[in-house]
């Protein structure tokens, strides 16, 4: 909203208004917000949740120091959903494609995680929503996310042309001058906006997944029912990756702690991936209009840090599957819009690691079960930070340490774009 108040100032000639045209100082104005909401405003939410008795009930799973959190507010993912949204609301262009579907991605999935959460601390049942109307959920954003980025008008790439592969070198102006979008203008670089069903491929130049390959055994030359794979690989996507940030969020502060640098790579991603300049010399697909996601991912960063001044050890609060699935839907769901999917096993490495060793721990307890009699684990407690739990590291020291193979993590990310 500020944008357009500021952009109107901007046309009748008021002095100072044209900077809220850039995205690198509107994605700064959204960290330092919701950094400010998450922390100044999430300390009286808590105070609500403490005084309504919205409390989390603690399963007795043997673990130390886990009687102490009985009764700690859940739900405040509540203050991460506010602390994302007012920022963009404020700064962001709210007609732009990519904000709206992850306006709708954040509400869809606040709306499923709060309805486990509520029917766990009000109906007082452990269980929560069932797995299978999450997973309908999740299917449902799925195909809307599916459909929007295969069919929307607006969701198209740049590519170079064979004529275009050699680029001559930029001024510092001209580098500048790209970060205002509505001046660029592609076709000196790349070849104009189109339709396009292509992904990048880590580690390879010049090489990209297209998803309409899938359907040429099927005489589909021109791609035309791509749309066939390319839907149901997306809501798998959305719904592991936002599966596994709710696996995450098992100990104070983890799973904020470790989204936040998964979230500075998808906006470095995004600027790098809506600038021509960047894109061109990275040889990487252009995204026109891709640089508002930029700001919605400063805003996620900074009400992750912000949650977490009240999540570290020991929590305050808990985020509870209000804030998991939400961020898990985030994270997904950007790197899908920037085409960057086939880099979430490294970028989410950590959500990664802990949805795996749930499935292998209950595919092997099920296999030992039917062939020994008894089942036998391969962890000593699933998912992985359980684990560790159980050979003696304290979850702050466990916390701290995932945290900083996050950031590795985001750094290999973002290092693939060179090494190609």
């Amino acid at each position: 909203m500020l944008y357009y108040l500021f952009s109107w100032l901007h046309r009748i000639g008021y002095p100072g208004t044209r900077i809220f045209q850039y995205i690198s100082f509107r994605s700064a104005s959204a960290f330092v917000l919701a950094l400010v909401i998450a922390i100044f405003f999430g300390k009286p939410f808590i105070y609500f949740l403490k005084k309504k008795q919205i409390g989390e009930s603690i399963r007795d799973l043997g673990l130390a120091g886990q009687n102490e959190k009985a009764g700690t507010p859940t739900m405040g993912g509540i203050i991460i959903i506010a602390a994302i949204l007012i920022p963009v609301l404020l700064l962001c262009q709210l007609h732009n494609i990519y904000v709206i579907l992850m306006i709708f991605t954040t509400l869809w999935l606040g709306f499923l995680g709060g309805s486990d959460d509520y029917i766990k601390v009000f109906k007082k049942n452990k269980e929560g929503l069932s797995p299978r109307k999450k997973l309908i959920g999740q299917i449902l954003l799925g195909l809307v996310v599916g459909i929007v980025m295969y069919f929307h008008p607006d969701a198209m790439i740049c590519e170079k042309s064979v004529q275009k592969q050699q680029v001559t070198q930029v001024s510092a102006t001209e580098l500048l001058q790209v970060e205002n979008q509505e001046n660029v203008h592609t076709p000196r670089l790349f070849d104009e906006p189109h339709h396009s069903s292509k992904t990048t491929i880590p580690f390879f130049k010049n090489h990209e997944l297209d998803y309409a390959a899938l359907t040429r055994w099927l005489g589909d030359e021109t791609g035309k029912w791509s749309f066939l794979f390319f839907i149901p690989i997306i809501v798998f996507i959305i719904a592991a990756v936002s599966n596994g940030a709710n696996l995450t969020d098992g100990l104070d502060g983890l799973a904020t702690g470790t989204t936040a640098p998964i979230a500075v790579g998808i906006a470095l991603l995004a600027y790098v991936s809506g600038n021509v300049i960047f894109a061109s010399y990275l040889n990487i697909m252009y995204i026109p209009n891709i640089g508002e996601l930029v700001i919605f991912m400063s805003a996620v960063i900074g009400a992750c840090i912000g949650f977490y001044w009240w999540n570290c050890y020991p929590a305050q609060v808990f985020m509870g599957d209000t804030g998991s699935l939400t961020l898990g839907g985030i994270v997904a769901v950007s790197c899908i819009i920037i085409r960057k999917e086939l880099l979430i096993p490294i970028l989410c490495g950590i959500y990664l690691a802990q949805s795996i060793s749930v499935i292998m721990q209950v595919s092997y307890f099920k296999y030992t079960k039917k062939k020994y009699g008894e089942g036998r684990r391969i962890f000593l407690m699933a998912p992985l930070h359980h684990h560790y739990q159980k050979k003696g590291l304290h979850e702050s020291k466990i916390v701290q340490r995932f945290i900083v193979v996050s950031m590795l993590l985001a750094v290999l990310t973002l290092v693939t774009l060179k090494i190609r």
